[in-house]
């Protein structure tokens, strides 16, 4: 196995402001939200371990103490989650109301659905005023109950990724049958607002009735007062992955995300693979009795360590060990999680320093969730790390077009958190004899379209990273990416076809400004910026470029996306890279009339400086396409002549 270094490295300020709490008690992102706190749909986007869960108590409270509101309902996708969400004091912080949560209406607790879907009918006639619950809960409730049983309600959903705009949906058509035939508030939550597959979670004319608040990883990190740093890397096994897997692990407080049973990285014996893992770990002691913990002397240093297995889906091993995690409040309480569909969404372990994930996680909600048990402030902790241990494609596997397919979307996944985990710029035009010294963050880019309504504005402020998980996930942009499309095709084509599609209502005009801020945003993010002779430099392609020489049509001409893809070259072998291009070739790409005639001009310029047309079957692949182009246009005008 090769080991590469990571991916990603950003090294945060520590300024603290993303921790710190005012008057009422709320941290910024809580503040953000609470300024919405009239709205009746509200859609919070922000990071785990940012405060949903507290922003909503306050913004529920306001509603039932101050805008007649007579109910708040609170719904999260799994029990566990629900400890997030428990009585809690707000008043001696400075807020006019505590959090109360009554213990018959705390639904969040073991027990079957049909006592908890009576439960939840009597609340709404009850004169309690808060009812915390599973979304299962929620939709099998919903089918007792009239739409009109909400009016008066907040109804609040956390993970509210989970929701869907497909018909099938059921906690969709919840949702969207609560917002039609009732007066009910809205108050959705996640981290990840994008889902990982091609449905939307809301259709634009749902989505466009909420305010949304959006509070981005950056922010979130770079307000901490003690983490100083965040790494991704992709690190490469052959053969099984518990014999590679003592390469990454360490003494770092880690959760193991071991593989889907149904996934080609799994075993398909996942007792073993926990078993195999505490082996290469150390040697088991005990079992307490009253936990589930495990004592595990570890053999790098001798150490006894505590380890949870909750990859043992036996019920009372399960239900002890989920009580005993939700009490872990000290650094010594815990050293080693192994799990296999748990501990990801709302499971808050502050310690936690390494998120080590086996296999291609088809999500990329599930890969931010992971990413997110990591990246929590706590006293001691300076670095966060995720990991993702992923199968190398050999040559001889048949299997070996699907492996990567996966590698290639692992570090598609890793590119949009370079995007989400990096500083905002603001892009302003550039006009000629501007002298006027620039704001922090701000860059002037020659040519450069400013925004000329409201709706590109807000999709450049609320949308952009939820966009960026769109582009990430279409497979011409994926296969684009590593450089097998000429960068200004990728740009000024491939990027305006998914930016149609997920702003249909958008002109043209529009479209091209949001194209050009999407492109500027992602080459800056993914340059070097230094500073010589009190002059700013951008490295682009291998090239320094001086900040005031900065011009959209330069842009055009980088590869907004080769980063990770440069850093993977140096961490694989030749062999490995020639697998993943052969796999490549091998799939046949489509050319629209639009690229065709971008490659054409592009033909043209070739001709002039070589002195003969691009070759369809040369190896370079940017000469392959111009020359793949003149065919395609060949024919195209043939089938017109016939």
């Amino acid at each position: 196995m090769t080991v590469p270094t990571n991916l990603i490295q950003v090294e945060y300020d520590q300024t603290g402001g993303s921790t710190s709490t005012n008057d009422l008690g709320m941290r910024e992102m809580q503040a953000l939200a609470y300024e919405k706190h009239d709205a009746q749909y509200l859609l919070l986007k922000a990071p785990p371990a940012s405060g949903k869960s507290r922003a909503l108590m306050f913004l529920a409270l306001d509603k039932l103490y101050n805008q007649g509101l007579r109910k708040a309902i609170v719904a999260v996708p799994e029990r566990a989650i629900g400890s997030s969400f428990a009585s809690t004091d707000l008043k001696s912080h400075g807020f006019f109301a505590d959090w109360n949560v009554f213990p018959e209406y705390n639904l969040c607790t073991p027990g079957g659905v049909d006592g908890k879907v009576d439960k939840f009918v009597e609340f709404l006639g009850s004169e309690a005023d808060v009812l915390l619950c599973t979304h299962a809960t929620l939709r099998f409730a919903f089918e007792k109950l009239d739409p009109s049983q909400f009016n008066g309600s907040v109804l609040a959903i956390d993970e509210f990724h989970h929701v869907s705009a497909d018909e099938s949906s059921q906690l969709g058509n919840v949702l969207r049958t609560v917002m039609a035939e009732s007066d009910a508030h809205i108050i959705a939550m996640t981290g990840s607002y994008f889902r990982g597959d091609a449905i939307p979670v809301l259709e634009p004319s749902d989505e466009a009735k909420f305010d949304k608040v959006t509070y981005n990883y950056y922010q979130q990190l770079n307000g901490y007062e003690h983490l100083k740093s965040l790494g991704i890397g992709y690190h490469f096994y052959q053969g099984q992955y518990t014999s590679a897997i003592s390469e990454v692990l360490d003494e770092r407080k880690t959760i193991v995300h071991i593989p889907h049973v149904q996934s080609g990285e799994s075993t398909k014996d996942k007792v073993r693979e926990v078993d195999t893992i505490i082996d290469t770990i150390g040697t088991l002691l005990s079992t307490e009795p009253d936990t589930g913990i495990h004592l595990v002397k570890r053999h790098s240093d001798g150490v006894t360590i505590r380890v949870a297995d909750l990859v043992n889906d036996d019920k009372a091993h399960r239900d002890k060990l989920v009580a005993y995690l939700r009490t872990v409040n000290e650094p010594d309480d815990l050293d080693l999680i192994i799990a296999l569909g748990m501990a990801k969404e709302g499971f808050d372990w502050p310690f936690c320093e390494h998120a080590l994930t086996v296999g291609y996680r088809g999500s990329l909600t599930e890969i931010i969730q992971i990413i997110g048990r990591a990246t929590r402030d706590s006293e001691g902790k300076v670095h966060a790390q995720f990991t993702n241990l992923i199968a190398q494609p050999d040559a001889d596997d048949e299997e070996v077009t699907i492996a990567v397919n996966n590698m290639l979307k692992a570090i598609t996944a890793s590119l949009l958190m370079e995007q989400v985990v990096a500083p905002n710029f603001n892009f302003r035009t550039k006009q000629s004899g501007d002298t006027t010294p620039t704001k922090p963050g701000e860059l002037r880019v020659g040519g450069f379209k400013e925004p000329s309504t409201d709706r590109v504005q807000r999709a450049i402020d609320e949308d952009m990273t939820d966009f960026k998980a769109t582009l990430f996930q279409d497979s011409k942009m994926i296969k684009a990416m590593p450089g097998n499309t000429d960068a200004e095709i990728m740009n000024t084509v491939f990027i305006p076809e998914v930016i149609r599609k997920r702003y249909p209502e958008f002109t043209e005009a529009e479209v091209e400004e949001f194209r050009q801020h999407v492109v500027t945003d992602s080459v800056i993010k993914n340059g070097d910026i230094v500073e010589r002779d009190g002059m700013q430099f951008i490295r682009m392609s291998n090239q320094f470029v001086k900040v005031d020489d900065l011009h959209i049509d330069l842009i055009d001409t980088v590869n907004p996306f080769q980063h990770a893809f440069e850093i993977l070259s140096k961490s694989v072998t030749a062999g490995v890279l020639a697998v993943v291009q052969s796999a490549i070739d091998g799939i046949k790409v489509e050319m629209t009339d639009e690229e065709a005639i971008v490659q054409y001009r592009k033909a043209q310029r070739f001709a002039e400086e070589h002195g003969r047309k691009p070759d369809h079957k040369s190896k370079d692949r940017i000469e392959k396409r111009m020359g793949e182009a003149l065919i395609y246009l060949q024919k195209k005008m043939a089938e017109k002549q016939l």
